[in-house]
């Protein structure tokens, strides 16, 4: 939306002004080109170390490694086509807007079937927001305490659905289930309320997970590692962690477990036997040409796909325990399910038979943590 500053007076034959008001038309050229969720494995090395390679990266018309995601449409009938598809509880992202003074804008929030955006103006010093105009070095990306950047960004945050309170209870009541795709616009106004801006997108999933509240990253003190308090249930509590519980989970709440095509683009790849292992596993489309490592970064490429690496989230995924289940098996005489790595999106077979996950702690007493993943529930 556009206009333009004008002066407008009546002016006598000699050119003197008849009156000593005038028109004034309010200017004001507002874009938003790119939306940006987490940057890190974003195709340019930023913190990935040698995996994050050029391949990670989605095409040129809808993915930029230092922005985020292109704006795919400003036509409510195409919102579709922009980012997010998928969400859960607390996730976010920020609108790059240019042509106008963002801390001039006002945004109402915006809510469908329990599910609100909410835009805010805040001061963000996550992972991806470059230091000094610099993106975080090659290999610093597992350094818990790397030092962000700072900048005052436009935040649109995601509320909705969760299971927070009952994460521990192996049968939870069930919790709202929203019908959808959902379009949801957000349109920023000036200090007159008159529209200035808009960014609109569809979500067509929506995703719960199960976690123990206030768990986060682990600590380092000097040399001393400290568990975290999801490793501490996982050797109080190991079934909690397998296949079969976390299924019964998400059932309970009125969801499900998710498929492949539901959290990830990667290709399942083995360096032993690909077509062997990886027989059941169906990703999204178009699948990444990053053979056996990750996502590339495309909307609706799936969960990961889309967000990139969750626990860099402040959202409390930080931990020890890197995998979501799915509910895909492997096509064998001893079937096995596949797991979603939660950081680059890759694909493995779980190497306990599903048949037999209730061998969870080794001879050490340290939970084995090939019969252990995170639940996370999806609709539809």
């Amino acid at each position: 939306m556009s206009y333009s500053w004008g002066l407008q007076a009546a002016n006598d034959k000699n050119g003197q002004s008849k009156r000593s008001d005038a028109i004034i038309f309010l200017s004001k050229q507002a874009t938003i080109t790119y939306v940006r969720p987490n940057l890190s494995f974003n195709g340019h090395s930023m913190g990935g170390g040698a995996g994050d390679t050029e391949l990670v990266a989605g095409p040129v018309n809808m993915w930029d490694y230092d922005k985020g995601f292109l704006v795919q449409s400003m036509n409510p009938e195409l919102y579709g086509l922009n980012f997010p598809t998928t969400g859960m509880d607390g996730l976010y992202f920020d609108l790059l807007i240019e042509g106008v003074d963002a801390d001039e804008l006002t945004w109402e929030p915006v809510t469908h079937e329990g599910i609100t955006a909410t835009v805010t103006r805040i001061e963000a010093n996550d992972y991806w927001i470059p230091k000094d105009n610099q993106f975080p070095p090659i290999g610093s990306y597992n350094e818990p305490n790397y030092p962000n950047g700072t900048e005052v960004v436009t935040r649109v945050t995601l509320t909705g659905p969760q299971a927070r309170s009952q994460w521990d209870n192996d049968h939870p009541g069930g919790i709202r289930v929203p019908k959808l795709p959902q379009k949801f616009e957000l349109v920023g106004k000036d200090r007159d309320g008159y529209e200035v801006v808009k960014y609109g997108f569809e979500l067509k999933q929506w995703f719960v997970i199960r976690k123990m509240p206030g768990t986060g990253r682990y600590s380092i003190k000097g040399y001393r590692y400290e568990e975290s308090l999801m490793e501490k249930d996982r050797k109080k509590n190991p079934k909690r962690y397998s296949y079969a519980n976390s299924q019964a989970w998400c059932e309970s709440l009125g969801y499900r477990l998710p498929h492949i095509r539901d959290l990830t683009n990667a290709q399942c790849g083995h360096t032993m036997d690909t077509a062997y292992h990886c027989k059941g596993a169906v990703s999204a489309t178009p699948t990444s040409p990053f053979k056996g490592a990750g996502y590339q970064r495309r909307i609706g490429a799936g969960m990961t796909g889309e967000w990139g690496d969750l626990t860099r989230y402040r959202i409390g995924l930080y931990g020890y325990l890197f995998d979501f289940w799915t509910d895909d098996t492997r096509y064998s005489d001893n079937p096995h399910p596949f797991v979603v790595d939660i950081i680059v999106g890759g694909i493995s077979t779980n190497s306990v038979s599903i048949w037999s996950s209730s061998r969870c702690i080794g001879d050490s007493g340290y939970p084995d943590s090939y019969c252990q993943a995170i639940a996370l529930c999806v609709t539809p």
